[in-house]
């Protein structure tokens, strides 16, 4: 495939047509509570209400479709711990092709039970090595020994085809000219596929990346004037985290991309939390991005038509405490010291009185008495009511004689004892 693909009008209506076999348009949602706080017509496509909860089974049914009969015979051959995977395995319970799955070991329970129960008997799972590149590794080479096909998440114009019936959905379906759309990225397949429709279609709309501020491939490489392979990424945002995007979506995103906005894990945790509590909207990391990138738009969004996609929904409850403890921490509110307390009765209960304030909590204690010495660390977490109290909070320590030390601060020390 050349470098100077691009997908056309023509290739999106067709991968539409073949999606029609199985899928119906997710809804288009207007938001009251993000359009009143942003001064602009929110609108929300839904993407985490599909049949696999993701838009991946777009692009995985699309590609799978057009296979042989001999491709098809051989079976295909996918790498993914997520959302990908569950496509494929719908895809091919639906077209009656054999597929193998490889996933790594530390994959959630959830997660294989999930791909397992929509591929049925036609999927194999197969966990394998640590990370997602070590079963990526042994996937393409099952593919090569036994001539299978590999199913890209991404890499791969008809799946990128596939996640662009997203934006001929958008345009059929609103009813106003849609002046920015707000799109998440991982490998560059949705971004590049809706991007390249808006151009042929609505040249004005601005098409906004957005990126997890700790996996930042598709920014770097867009800087860089070509793909780079990230070192380390912060894999929180499972759904958008990706040391290195595909080498088509990054020709077509050059192209289609106006700007990348990088949103940090904390705030995305935030946003989980604000859609839970507020809209009963259940997101996965990857599917609170576009929303969570609205604060660093605000100004130049009011008044305007924003579309935000929301990619998926495959949350695991067992992140919950996770997700809040993140979110507590990036808006200032969750705090943790090591405190070295007097050696003495009645100490922690001076600390109680004197030093923390009516509406702060301890949230954490670990202490454990030495009587041969003066003092005795304790680790402590205080959760406040509003940041703009911790100043005074460390205040009165300092003046009540209790030392400390930041813990908040210390990424090390932080990692090993959170």
């Amino acid at each position: 495939m050349s470098q100077a693909y691009f997908p056309s009008l023509q290739d999106v209506n067709k991968a539409k047509l073949t999606l029609n076999e199985i899928l119906t348009g997710t809804p288009l949602s207007d938001n009251l509570n993000l359009s009143e706080q942003f001064g602009a017509r929110i609108i929300l496509k839904r993407e985490d209400l599909q049949i696999v909860r993701s838009y991946k089974i777009r692009g995985a049914y699309n590609k799978i479709k057009s296979l042989s009969q001999e491709q098809r015979d051989k079976g295909i051959v996918c790498a993914s711990a997520g959302n990908h995977a569950q496509g494929v395995a719908y895809s091919c319970q639906k077209l009656g092709i054999y597929g193998k799955i490889y996933m790594p070991v530390t994959t959630p329970r959830q997660k294989i039970k999930q791909v397992q129960m929509f591929g049925k008997e036609y999927i194999e799972t197969v966990l394998f090595g640590d990370t997602y590149d070590a079963a990526s590794a042994e996937a393409k080479k099952d593919c090569e020994e036994n001539h299978k096909t590999f199913i890209h998440p991404f890499d791969d114009p008809l799946i990128i085809e596939g996640q662009a019936t997203v934006a001929l959905e958008i345009i059929q379906q609103a009813s106003c000219p849609i002046d920015y759309v707000f799109v998440p990225i991982g490998g560059g397949g949705l971004v590049s596929g809706v991007g390249s429709y808006f151009r042929q279609l609505s040249p004005s709309t601005k098409i906004i990346g957005v990126e997890p501020a700790g996996a930042p491939s598709m920014k770097t490489s867009l800087e860089a004037g070509h793909v780079v392979e990230l070192d380390d990424i912060n894999k929180f945002v499972d759904g958008a985290a990706v040391k290195r995007v595909g080498d088509l979506p990054f020709e077509v995103s050059k192209k289609v991309v106006d700007d990348i906005i990088l949103v940090p894990e904390g705030h995305v945790c935030t946003k989980i939390l604000d859609l839970y509590n507020q809209e009963a909207i259940v997101v996965e990391p990857a599917g609170a991005l576009s929303i969570a990138a609205l604060d660093y738009y605000a100004d130049k969004i009011k008044g305007k038509n924003v579309v935000c996609i929301v990619s998926g929904s495959n949350n695991d409850i067992t992140r919950t405490e996770e997700i809040k403890e993140r979110s507590l921490l990036f808006e200032g509110l969750k705090h943790y010291f090591i405190i070295r307390f007097p050696n003495r009765p009645g100490a922690l209960r001076d600390f109680v009185q004197l030093v923390l304030g009516p509406r702060d909590d301890i949230t954490h204690f670990e202490y454990t008495k030495k009587t041969n010495r003066e003092t005795g660390p304790a680790f402590v977490g205080i959760e406040l009511a509003d940041k703009h109290d911790f100043e005074a909070l460390v205040e009165r320590m300092v003046e009540n004689g209790f030392s400390y030390e930041y813990v908040n601060q210390k990424p090390n020390l932080f990692q090993y004892l959170i």
